[in-house]
């Protein structure tokens, strides 16, 4: 379907688009089962363009038996019926055309769920099948076969290997799947692969879906010969030598699935654009994903896993951009998603305290929290993460200033990380909470009224944080988020292009844009001045006595 000619125009959207994640489970639940769905999102669509934002990514909608949140994909070209209907989901991209939104869909390359029909005919054809290539099944080691074939674990607890039990009923080969037993990977050696891929892709195009944003993009491809990680740890230290490959994260062979989605994507008229998830810490491993003819964007993780500090964020800012000129590619920042803790919490905590490694909320638990001076530095955060150059993804419940919800009982935790780690690790569900729409109801307006209970559980003062709430609310975040987004579309400095550092003391990150723009944001206890000849367009806190607050950012107006 041809693109309304309010957005058809700009062809290089995603170098400077503000992308909203919707988490479909949890975004809006039209039918009253407790889960958000299609339809629930067509009826938000007027929040979402009054919001600001240029385009919309959707979480997987694809069949699933849900294992992992729908990230086990049985098939990629239909939609799940708990979230709705084909026509439901036509009717959704026709409506946010009309809106002035553009839609970008989740695809899951890496794996499949174990009931998708190739894995089924996997299993029942046997070893040295066909039907097995198209996954990776190994014999085991050890007496009887009986050990995984190699050391690889799973990133959700304990090895990355499932067994089967034959068709005689015997045990038999393993299976890889690097995340849920019930997700096998597949082998992207096999010509299968590649093809279904690419159907999936034009299938969607062709439905008029605006680009993609791809699943565990740097782990398709494996080492041949499936060798042991024998201790490798990844992301690989920033003084690994080049040779240095791990066997199944960023391989080099990925990079040539890429080159195939990219001729498939540059064949439509009409712009479409991919987004990588892509975690490799090393600036150069990630933009060698960027390159002309790979993928548009990918998401800049070492942003959002760097603490609140100054040096931190510039050292990452300043790297981000040089690495990404390097390839013409514009860098994208993220402050949260599905997957991580979110900001007003990660921020909450004492930012020396805060461990390295993935930012879920395992790695904050047990560290105090500040949950005012946590969101205080969130909204700080979206107004310099907004400024920079590039473009930009909000997380849903991201401009309400909504905290991790840390407290869901064990019974009602669903994160498969959870079961896989012996609930070692909490998992990510608390990020994951359904929105609150309104300040009262039985679901805050996430459902209508008589409905069964949302299916991960609402913290009871969940209302505050609502839409409705914020309406009211001059000083609230959404009302930030607005006018931050709507003087991004409006100033000519904002978007893609360039920055200049400009020295403003040892607690301040200051920078500006042409054409008279600038960003201050103070890190520092107590306030500082803002520079002279300036105007403040925006601040994430009110000033005091004219210098700018702690923890807060502004936007700044130079004549």
């Amino acid at each position: 379907m041809p693109l309304p000619a309010s957005i058809a125009a700009d062809r290089d959207w995603w170098r400077h688009a503000v992308v909203y994640q919707i988490y479909p489970r949890s975004f809006a639940d039209s039918n009253g089962d407790g889960v958000g769905d299609i339809n629930g999102i067509r009826s938000r669509l007027p929040y979402l363009a009054g919001l600001g934002i240029d385009a919309i990514w959707i979480n997987p909608w694809y069949p699933s038996p849900m294992k992992d949140a729908g990230y086990d994909v049985s098939d990629y070209r239909a939609i799940e019926p708990v979230f709705g209907t084909m026509a439901d989901a036509e009717a959704l991209l026709a409506e946010a055309h009309d809106a002035g939104i553009r839609v970008i869909l989740d695809i899951v390359p890496n794996h499949t769920s174990d009931q998708h029909r190739w894995f089924q005919a996997a299993l029942a054809a046997g070893p040295g099948s066909p039907e097995r290539d198209r996954f990776i099944f190994r014999d085991g080691r050890g007496p009887g076969g009986n050990e995984p074939p190699n050391d690889w674990m799973s990133e959700f607890g304990g090895p990355a290997w499932t067994r089967v039990t034959e068709a005689d009923g015997r045990p038999g080969q393993w299976y890889l799947r690097l995340f849920a037993p019930e997700q096998p990977d597949v082998n992207w050696n096999h010509p299968d692969i590649h093809a279904e891929f690419e159907q999936t892709l034009r299938f969607w195009f062709d439905r008029g879906v605006d680009g993609f944003r791809i699943d565990v993009a740097h782990g398709l491809v494996k080492d041949a010969d499936l060798r042991d990680l024998g201790g490798l740890t990844f992301p690989l230290p920033a003084d690994a030598p080049e040779d240095v490959q791990h066997p199944h994260w960023d391989q080099p062979g990925v990079h040539d699935v890429f080159r195939e989605w990219r001729s498939v994507a540059d064949s439509y008229a009409e712009p479409k654009a991919f987004c990588g998830e892509i975690w490799v810490s090393r600036d150069h491993r990630l933009t060698a994903y960027l390159r002309p003819d790979e993928l548009h964007t990918a998401f800049n993780f070492n942003f959002l896993q760097s603490p609140w500090r100054p040096a931190d964020l510039r050292r990452v800012i300043t790297s981000t951009l040089a690495s990404h000129a390097g390839v013409g590619a514009p860098a994208t920042w993220v402050l949260g998603n599905h997957d991580v803790c979110r900001p007003a919490s990660r921020y909450a905590r004492p930012q020396e305290l805060v461990r390295a490694g993935f930012p879920n909320l395992h790695s904050y638990l047990g560290l105090p929290a500040d949950p005012a001076l946590g969101l205080r530095r969130a909204r700080a955060a979206a107004l310099l993460s907004l400024a920079l150059p590039g473009a930009a993804y909000v997380y849903a419940g991201e401009e309400l200033g909504l905290p991790e919800v840390e407290d869901i009982p064990d019974d009602a935790r669903q994160d498969p990380m959870f079961a896989g780690t012996g609930g070692e690790n909490v998992g990510r569900d608390g990020c994951r909470v359904p929105l609150p729409w309104t300040t009262g109801g039985e679901s805050f307006g996430f459902s209508p009224e008589g409905s069964a209970a949302p299916w991960l559980p609402q913290s009871s003062d969940w209302g505050r944080y609502s839409a409705e709430a914020a309406e009211g609310d001059p000083a609230s975040t959404l009302g930030l988020y607005r006018r931050a987004l709507a003087l991004r579309a409006e100033l000519p400095a904002l978007g893609d292009g360039d920055l200049a550092w400009v020295e403003a003391g040892p607690d301040v990150l200051a920078f500006t844009r042409d054409p008279g723009f600038g960003c201050w944001v103070n890190f520092g206890d107590a306030p500082v001045a803002l520079p002279e000849g300036s105007s403040v367009l925006l601040a994430s806190h009110d000033l005091v006595g004219g210098r700018l607050a702690p923890d807060s950012a502004a936007w700044l107006q130079f004549a």
